[in-house]
């Protein structure tokens, strides 16, 4: 008997299939589920789209986001074929779906040259030893904009 949640990983595959189809970039497929419907699809679109932003789990997270009218997936699920890479985790801690649940794992994807340890390795570095240069300035100037924010009463907190 097929789950339910089976039933929507077979979609994000058949996502990831379209992909490739379209050699539109990786194995990579993704849908977001609110109220057991498929809200938005997405599908590596780095090639395609000459966007290296361009991960399934972001363009689903885009196009749903746009579907509801809202900066955040309340309620939803994302099923996806591959653990998230530390962008796409970034994207989804940000929208704050319900949950994710992921076929391949990151090393699956290691093993076919998609491999990001690197990336996890250079976030726990110090700036001064990343791999690409990164350093602070304008600082003082661009904390103006900070207390700017700050003193907003009308913005909203995400």
């Amino acid at each position: 008997m097929e789950t339910i949640d089976l039933r929507f990983m077979k979609e994000a595959i058949a996502s990831a299939q379209e992909g490739l189809q379209k050699l539109a970039g990786g194995p990579f497929g993704a849908v977001i589920v609110k109220d057991q419907r498929i809200i938005a699809r997405g599908y590596n679109r780095v090639l395609l789209d000459r966007d290296p932003t361009a991960h399934a789990e972001i363009v689903a997270i885009r196009a749903a986001c746009n579907h509801l009218h809202d900066f955040q997936l309340h309620d939803c699920d994302l099923y996806t074929t591959c653990e998230p890479c530390p962008m796409c985790m970034g994207a989804i801690y940000w929208a704050r779906p319900r949950r994710v649940i992921f076929a391949c794992t990151r090393e699956d994807a290691a093993k076919i040259a998609f491999d990001d340890a690197f990336i996890y390795e250079e976030i726990q570095k110090p700036l001064s030893e990343r791999r690409i240069p990164m350093f602070s300035m304008g600082r003082e100037e661009a904390l103006k904009l900070f207390q700017q924010w700050e003193q907003m009463e009308n913005k909203i907190r995400y």
